[in-house]
């Protein structure tokens, strides 16, 4: 999920942005150190959206740059296990499709996709559910729910994992087919219990 934050860091501001606003040029700064970093607590930094505040400057001997203690609000994903994300399909192989999930690529496993025993079209590049019909493709929006989520050092080495089995994920017309799948068993149940049931013959006594 998104979250905002507020943290105090300490800006280095060299002598080239001297004649920017102050404020500006720590955002600048800010943004080109943090966006894009994975933190353990935070997540994944989206975006520094302002400077909250900033403390009087220090210079430190033999450095011709400037410290500045500053309060940022920044805008971080965090992948959180069972939260239901919405994504779209960037690829599809083999073993599974990969989900873009805002900053982040996840993968949903071929046996994650959904309820059903799945052939992928290699040619065509898109799965394919046998009994229900459903199709997935590239550029697909659809709803997961993450099940794995590991953070690494980078965003290319960390690993998300979802699934789209369950009633009301995958793309949006699936929940109608979904559906349409429930009443056919349910008529079909009610027609075997209607069936009139085989009597046993009657044992006679001797």
């Amino acid at each position: 999920m998104y979250n905002v934050y507020t943290i105090r860091d300490v800006i280095r501001v060299p002598p080239k942005d001297f004649g920017m606003d102050l404020k500006e040029a720590v955002l600048k700064i800010a943004q080109q150190e943090y966006e894009g970093i994975v933190d353990e607590e935070l997540g994944i930094v989206v975006a520094v959206k302002d400077v909250v505040s900033v403390g009087d400057g220090k210079v430190i001997p033999g450095d011709g740059a400037a410290y500045y203690l500053s309060e940022l609000e920044m805008v971080a994903f965090k992948p959180e296990l069972q939260e239901v994300v919405a994504g779209k399909v960037t690829e599809i192989t083999e073993f599974g499709a990969f989900v873009k999930i805002g900053p982040i690529e996840g993968l949903v496993h071929v046996s994650q996709i959904m309820d059903d025993y799945i052939n992928y079209d290699q040619k065509n590049g898109w799965f394919e559910g046998r009994d229900s019909g459903k199709k997935l493709i590239v550029d697909d929006s659809v709803l997961t729910r993450i099940i794995t989520s590991s953070l690494k050092s980078t965003v290319q080495n960390s690993k998300i994992g979802m699934t789209m089995r369950q009633i009301g994920l995958g793309k949006e017309d699936w929940v109608d087919i979904d559906e349409k799948q429930k009443d056919k068993k349910k008529v079909v149940r009610d027609a075997k219990s209607k069936e009139p049931k085989s009597q046993k013959p009657e044992r006679q006594r001797k």
